[in-house]
């Protein structure tokens, strides 16, 4: 891959725009030219929240089409399933398996998840499923679910691991720089 088009999606609070600006940084690093877009929706009350990422020679608008991405990183299955739609055919998906219900806007109704979805994203090629809360969890911080999603990810982009590992180096120190480290190289140490 001589660049990419990263599709994030999840709920607000899971830390899908840092997740963005990491590979947005580090594909900086690298030489590419980059252009990020991010929709926030009810963020803060646990709405939808979208990035994405294009990197590469020249890349001219940051948005990306349906059908052109190359990978999908899906921090909720409800959500990686409303975006699915943006993957290209052989797009590799990578999804947390664990289901938020997010509020409606009125913020007292739940929205229902249909039971399938999982179901649903399986019967994609190239797609990886993962219970990276458990997952963090075992890090240190179910706050971490991010990080082992990204290290999961990262198998699929054109951005050597390291160059991931300091933009997290840079982002994060004391104990919490530790626990997502560790999150991070688990979710890399993951075999499809």
């Amino acid at each position: 891959m001589t660049g990419g088009d990263i599709v994030i999606a999840g709920v607000g609070g899971q830390g899908i725009l840092l997740v963005g600006r990491a590979i947005a940084e580090a594909a900086m690093a690298e030489g590419f030219d980059v252009k990020q877009s991010e929709a926030h929706g009810m963020a803060r009350r646990g709405g939808s929240v979208v990035s994405h990422v294009r990197f590469g020679g020249k890349v001219f608008s940051p948005t990306i089409e349906p059908g052109a991405c190359d990978l999908l990183i899906g921090f909720e299955p409800t959500e990686a399933l409303r975006n699915i739609h943006f993957l290209k055919e052989g797009g590799k998906l990578v999804c947390n398996t664990r289901k938020i219900s997010a509020p409606a806007v009125s913020g007292s109704i739940v929205v229902k998840q249909p039971p399938d979805i999982e179901t649903a994203l399986n019967a994609r090629p190239g797609t990886l499923l993962i219970d990276g809360y458990c997952m963090a969890a075992k890090a240190g911080s179910p706050r971490a679910v991010n990080l082992v999603l990204l290290g999961a990810a990262a198998r699929f982009l054109p951005i050597p691991s390291s160059r991931l590992e300091a933009i997290i180096k840079k982002s994060f120190s004391g104990k919490t720089l530790e626990i997502n480290l560790i999150a991070f190289r688990m979710g890399r140490g993951l075999r499809k």
